[in-house]
C-alpha cells in the first residue's frame, strides 16, 4: 500500500528530505515557522540546501497548519536537536513536534524520526508524547522508526539521495515498510539497523569520531605551532602514507560535530561511565578560538603593531565553506575574543544572511567594496569566493601586515614581501 508522507521540520534536513519525496509523489511539507512556509511557497530556500528547479518539479503541500498531518500515514520528523548553555541535550523542539505529531495521530500511522539524539530517546522520550496527545498505544495503534540524517549542509555531491539510508523500525514488518518508503527515494539503497537504538547509536557516532580526529589534528596543530614548524606541511608529508587518515585542524562548529558528542557523553554519564576521551576532544575543540587569537596577539606585538584600538579584517562567520549557516559558528568566538582586546572586527561574508548574523551576534556584516585595509587580515572559513578571488582580497591588508590563515588557501608566494602569516 503507498504511503501517504509528511515531512515535519523543513529545515537543513527536513527541505532535502521533502525535495526528493516530491519528486516521487504528493507529499506535506509541515513547519511552524509561517515566513519560512512562505518563502518555499514562492520558490526561495533560504538555506541555498535546493535549487528553485528542485522546489518546482517537486509535488509539495507546504503548510504550518497541523490538521494537515492527520491525513497522511508516514510522518518524518527533522527538526533540530541543539544543546543548551550547559552542554547538555535540548529536546524541546523534538518534544513539541512529538506533541503536534500526537495530536494529529491516526491509526497505523508510522512515525519515523532523523533528528540526531542518543540512544533510546525515540523511544524513551517521543514514544511516551506521541501516547500522551494522541491517546494511541505504540506498537499497537502506530509505530516508530528512526532513520539517522545524514545531510551534509552545502555539499552538493553527498546528498540525502546519493547517501545509504540508515533505516530501523519497532518491528520487523514496520521496518520492512520504512524501508520500501525511504528506497523509492534513496538511489544509493537503505542498510537496515537490527535496532531503533543501534541506528540512533550509529548516527551520533558518525559526527563524535569525526569531532575526536579532528581535536587529535588541532592538539597536534598547537603542538607543532611550540616546535616552530608548519602543521600544513608536515600533514602533507604524513599524507603520503596510504592509511594516514587526512584529518586537518580548524574550528569545529555547526549543529552537527559540535553538538553530536554531548548527546552521547550524556547518555554514558547518565549510565554511570565517565566519557574521557570524547569530551577532552571537546574541550580541545570548543579553545581553539583561544589559540588562534593568542597567536593573533603575539604576531603583532612582533611586528610593533599597537593591538588596542585597531581595525581587523574577518572573511567568513558560518560555521562551514559555502553554506549560510550561522548557527553555533566558532568564528564568533575569534571576534569575541579579539574585541576583548579592545580591537574593532569587520567582518565579511558572501554566504550569510545579514539580517541573520545581526539577530544572533548582533554583527553587521559589511560587503568587500566597504573594507579597508588593516594590518592583520583573517581567513576564517573558504567560501568559493575567497579562494578564486583571494588576490582580490590579499589587497585588504597593509603591505607589512600579517595574514592569519585559519583554512589553509594562502601560500608563501602569495604574500608581499614585507608581509607575514600564521597558519592553524
Amino acid at each position: 500500500m503507498k504511503r501517504k508522507i509528511a515531512i515535519v521540520g523543513l529545515g537543513y534536513v527536513g527541505l532535502p528530505v521533502a525535495v526528493a519525496f516530491g519528486k516521487q509523489q504528493e507529499v506535506v511539507g509541515f513547519d511552524i515557522n509561517e515566513t519560512r512556509i512562505n518563502e518555499l511557497k514562492s520558490g526561495y530556500d533560504r538555506t541555498n540546501e535546493v535549487t528553485d528547479n528542485d522546489l518546482k518539479e517537486s509535488n509539495i503541500l507546504f503548510t504550518n497548519q497541523p490538521e494537515v498531518l492527520s491525513k497522511v500515514d508516514f510522518i518524518i520528523v527533522a527538526v533540530p536537536t541543539p544543546i543548551n548553555k550547559n552542554n547538555q541535550p535540548d529536546l524541546t523542539p523534538l518534544i513539541k513536534a512529538s506533541e503536534t505529531v500526537g495530536k494529529a495521530l491516526t491509526k497505523d500511522t508510522i512515525v519515523v524520526y532523523e533528528s540526531t539524539v542518543y540512544p533510546g530517546a525515540t523511544e524513551e522520550d517521543c514514544v511516551p508524547v506521541l501516547e500522551k496527545f494522541s491517546g494511541l498505544t505504540s506498537g499497537k495503534d502506530f509505530f516508530v522508526g528512526y532513520s539517522p540524517e545524514r545531510i551534509n549542509p552545502g555539499d552538493k555531491v553527498h546528498t540525502f539521495e546519493t547517501i545509504t539510508k540508515v533505516v530501523s523500525g519497532q518491528t520487523p514488518e514496520v521496518l520492512d515498510v520504512v524501508a520500501e518508503v525511504y528506497s523509492m527515494a534513496i538511489k544509493a539503497g537503505v542498510h537496515k539497523a537490527s535496532s531503533i537504538k543501534v541506528a540512533e547509536a550509529a548516527k551520533v557516532i558518525e559526527n563524535t569520531q569525526r569531532d575526536v580526529n579532528i581535536a587529535l589534528m588541532n592538539e597536534i596543530a598547537i603542538i607543532f605551532d611550540k616546535v616552530g614548524i608548519d602543521t600544513t606541511e608536515v600533514l602533507e608529508a604524513s599524507s603520503t602514507k596510504w592509511n594516514f587518515l587526512n584529518f586537518k585542524p580548524g574550528l569545529v562548529g555547526g549543529h552537527c560535530i559540535g553538538v553530536d558528542p554531548y548527546y552521547l557523553t550524556y547518555k554514558a554519564q547518565e549510565l554511570g561511565h565517565h566519557p574521557e576521551v570524547i569530551l577532552a576532544g571537546r574541550r580541545t575543540n570548543d579553545n581553539m578560538a583561544k589559540h588562534v587569537v593568542a597567536n593573533i596577539i603575539k604576531e603583532l606585538l612582533k611586528k610593533g603593531i599597537e593591538v588596542q584600538g585597531m581595525t581587523i579584517n574577518l572573511l567568513g562567520l558560518t560555521f562551514k565553506d559555502n553554506c549560510p549557516d550561522l548557527r553555533n559558528t566558532k568564528v564568533i568566538d575569534i571576534v569575541r575574543e579579539l574585541e576583548e582586546y579592545g580591537m574593532s572586527v569587520k567582518v565579511n561574508d558572501v554566504e550569510a544572511d545579514k539580517a541573520t548574523a545581526k539577530i544572533l551576534y548582533d554583527i553587521d556584516l559589511i560587503d568587500k567594496n566597504e573594507m579597508t585595509k588593516s594590518d592583520a587580515l583573517i581567513f576564517a572559513v573558504s567560501h568559493n569566493d575567497y579562494v578564486e578571488n583571494k588576490n582580490e582580497y590579499l589587497n585588504l591588508l597593509n603591505d607589512n601586515g600579517i595574514i592569519i590563515d585559519i583554512k589553509g588557501l594562502i601560500k608563501d608566494n602569495d604574500l608581499k614581501v614585507n608581509q607575514t602569516i600564521w597558519r592553524l
